[in-house]
């Protein structure tokens, strides 16, 4: 199975022209990694227009974000349709950063459902801020899950994505261990059988710390996961070609 790689840009980068080239350095990179599906997600002002330019195969591309309305007075906002309509199949709901300005369980909750209504894959993100002893954590993922999979009939699961951000281990001098991440999939995957049943084991997961070539082999083998979120490393083509040709090496 091949791994699927999701490109985060973020707000990055400042131009269309720079977008262009790092789309086509991505592409490059991509059209040699025989072991992965690559989705970009780039800024939403870009979107469109890289996607009609990329020719090929082997990229697809997310929305960082979309309104879970199909339409109205939401200045600065898109919706879903507008996002389907420049032919884009995926969309990043609740990442950590859109978590930390305001976006709420219930907002992922419409917007998963949103994603689903209109054919689009929606790519679940959850996780903890931190970590204590106390295995607190586990019901923090749980409660977010519980929120963002309310709407979802038992038979749509193998259409979502779920993607685990710790977001202590974001930045960390030390990375979350494959380890850990196997036992956090595990729940995970626990978590949805308990909320919707035995199809929850459809569930794909990907890990979305801090990841690099250095990390992404062995979390990819050992982490009990089919892919990765990548940002910082997908905003520099050097580095993501590094990090796709290191899966190559290990597949």
């Amino acid at each position: 199975m091949k791994s699927i790689i999701v490109a985060n840009w973020k707000m990055n980068p400042a131009t269309m022209r720079e977008g262009k080239r790092l789309l086509a350095a991505t592409k490059k990179a991509a059209d040699g990694a025989k072991h992965a599906n690559v989705i970009v997600a780039p800024p939403s002002i870009f979107l469109r227009e890289l996607r009609a330019t990329y020719k090929g195969k082997k990229i697809s591309f997310a929305a960082q974000n979309a309104h879970a309305e199909k339409s109205g007075a939401y200045t600065g906002e898109i919706s879903f349709a507008q996002v389907k309509d420049a032919c884009v199949s995926y969309v990043i709901i609740g990442h950590a950063e859109r978590r930390a300005m305001g976006e709420s369980n219930d907002d992922t909750r419409k917007k998963v459902a949103a994603a689903l209504a209109i054919d689009m894959v929606p790519i679940l993100c959850v996780g903890e801020a931190s970590r204590s002893g106390s295995g607190e954590h586990f019901n923090f993922v749980k409660e977010q899950l519980r929120a963002g999979l309310a709407d979802v009939l038992p038979q749509k699961l193998s259409k979502i994505i779920v993607a685990y951000e710790p977001v202590w281990a974001i930045g960390a001098v030390k990375p979350m261990s494959p380890r850990d991440m196997h036992e956090m999939a595990i729940f995970i995957r626990k978590a949805v059988v308990d909320l919707k049943g035995e199809l929850g084991m459809a569930i794909k997961i990907l890990y979305g710390g801090s990841i690099d070539e250095k990390t992404a082999p062995s979390m990819l083998r050992d982490g009990d996961v089919i892919g990765l979120l990548v940002g910082r490393a997908s905003e520099d083509a050097a580095k993501f070609s590094a990090l796709l040709q290191a899966i190559e090496q290990t597949a």
